[in-house]
């Protein structure tokens, strides 16, 4: 099991995306003794702080991979003390989390324990303002630095490893399938003739190889050409979308009856597998032909959101990072036996 992160001293300046619609979304869940939320990338604490605020009676079991976010979590959290349990663990480790930490309904008759759960599982998907601001972490391509994106700083391979030791084939296939990339084939030959010479060290290395990759029209209207790369090899050298498949299960099932999952996406890819867990998970389990839904067969979540709601003009002029966010939500309905 990941190891309990302590919590003292200061609290940080960072705003996190939708801080007032995702407490909107979470606060009615949490209004009650021993209310317990998840936020399964807790990152900087700012989520967690703004349903500390509003939901006295609630806590909070925040997750993150990333030591350094843990420890300015650490300090933003500090006045909440008892309130808040920090865990330097990957999200899809969350029923393993839930089950150390979470809450331990009983029935109203009998006396039995039922099983160990908590009443909202909350998800800000995607680099965080932390990793991104860190030059020397290497996430971003707009500076010139170290070649590591690794969320977890120190463990496993970086985006140079990858980039240094994959085959043009593999190379391809990690751009397209991760960055939706057009030139993922034109970029792989690049970057495979580049390294040839000398292997790839730093972020501004590779943006210049990218950059002679893509034709010239899609680099006067296409955004920055390197935007699709670095998030292909973000993810693969993380697992990004792997680890979400495995949670986004795992967080509703530990989620009791009339609980609220809440997502924040970034990209297509991320808001793909959540759109596609949440809508399959609220539907009935019959035929669409059946002319009635037998008991315990009916939907197991309902959705709190039309589609994936977008921020605000005035949100996208206050934080920027808000432009691309998607915003998807559902109340669970009941359990699968």
């Amino acid at each position: 099991m990941p190891g309990t992160e302590p919590i003292p001293a200061s609290p940080s300046s960072h705003q996190p995306v939708r801080t007032a619609r995702v407490v909107e979304l979470l606060a009615p869940v949490l209004a009650h003794p021993n209310a317990v939320l998840v936020d399964a990338t807790v990152g900087l604490g700012g989520h967690a702080e703004a349903v500390l605020d509003r939901c006295p009676q609630a806590r909070v079991i925040g997750l993150d991979r990333d030591p350094e976010a843990l420890s300015i979590a650490r300090e933003r959290l500090a006045r909440f003390t008892d309130r808040v349990v920090l865990v330097r663990t990957v999200y899809d480790s969350v029923a393993d989390v839930v089950d150390e930490h979470g809450d331990r309904r009983r029935p109203a008759a009998g006396g039995k324990q039922v099983r160990v759960g908590v009443d909202a599982v909350l998800f800000d998907l995607g680099v965080s303002s932390l990793q991104l601001d860190r030059v020397e972490r290497g996430f971003a391509y707009a500076h010139d630095a170290p070649l590591d994106m690794r969320m977890t700083a120190g463990t496993g391979g970086t985006a140079a490893d990858l980039l240094n030791s994959a085959d043009e084939r593999e190379l391809a296939t990690i751009l397209r399938r991760y960055g939706e990339e057009r030139f993922a084939t034109r970029i792989a030959t690049a970057v495979v003739r580049a390294r040839v010479s000398e292997p790839f060290t730093t972020s501004g290395r590779l943006v210049e190889v990218v950059r002679a990759a893509v034709p010239a029209a899609t680099r006067r209207t296409g955004g920055h050409p390197a935007k699709r790369t670095f998030q292909a090899l973000r993810i693969a050298v993380n697992d990004e979308l792997a680890a979400l498949r495995r949670a986004l299960p795992a967080a509703i099932d530990v989620t009791f009856v009339h609980g609220r999952i809440v997502a924040l996406s970034y990209h297509s890819l991320e808001d793909r597998i959540v759109k596609r867990e949440l809508v399959t998970r609220s539907k009935a389990a019959v035929p669409d032909d059946l002319p009635f839904i037998p008991a315990g067969r009916g939907p197991e979540l309902r959705l709190l959101t039309r589609g994936a709601e977008r921020a605000s003009a005035d949100e996208v002029a206050a934080n920027p990072r808000a432009r691309s966010v998607r915003l998807r939500a559902a109340e669970r309905l009941r359990e699968v036996a």
